[in-house]
């Protein structure tokens, strides 16, 4: 069953929301995960590509956008993208997105990301009422400084 974790940021900056979500990839990448990094837009997986680089100094988190063949991404450790998850990233899903993804119960976990937007709020608490009533285990974290 898929675990879901919500991290509530203090912030209404969306750049902590997307560092927030490079720390986590990081986190799993240097567990041993592969990462799916959901975003809203093509545009939004190209910042994520580039944050994963910069996001803090010396960070190296290898990834790749999931534009690839499961082939071609098959030793990649994270992947971005705005669509389907590429096959073989199925231990984490980071969230970015607005909307909540079809085949989730393929993830061992999701991780949620929401700041203080009133828009993320009202969808991040949409997501939270899909998920309950689909039974899943859910966990929130209230994050004061990214």
């Amino acid at each position: 069953m898929t675990r879901v974790d919500f991290y509530l940021l203090n912030t209404h900056e969306p750049q902590a929301r997307r560092v927030f979500a490079c720390k986590l990839a990081e986190k799993a990448w240097r567990l041993g995960l592969k990462v799916y990094v959901q975003t809203g837009s093509a545009s939004e997986s190209r910042i994520m590509d580039d944050l994963l680089w910069t996001f803090r100094q010396g960070s190296f988190v290898p990834h790749a956008l999931a534009e690839g063949t499961a082939e071609e991404l098959a030793d990649t450790p994270v992947a971005i993208g705005h669509g389907a998850p590429p096959e073989g990233f199925s231990d984490l899903l980071v969230n970015l997105g607005a909307q909540s993804l079809p085949q989730l119960n393929r993830f061992s976990r999701l991780a949620e990301v929401v700041d203080q937007d009133e828009t993320l709020r009202q969808q991040g608490r949409l997501r939270f009422r899909l998920y309950r009533d689909q039974g899943l285990e859910l966990e929130t974290h209230h994050i004061d400084a990214v």
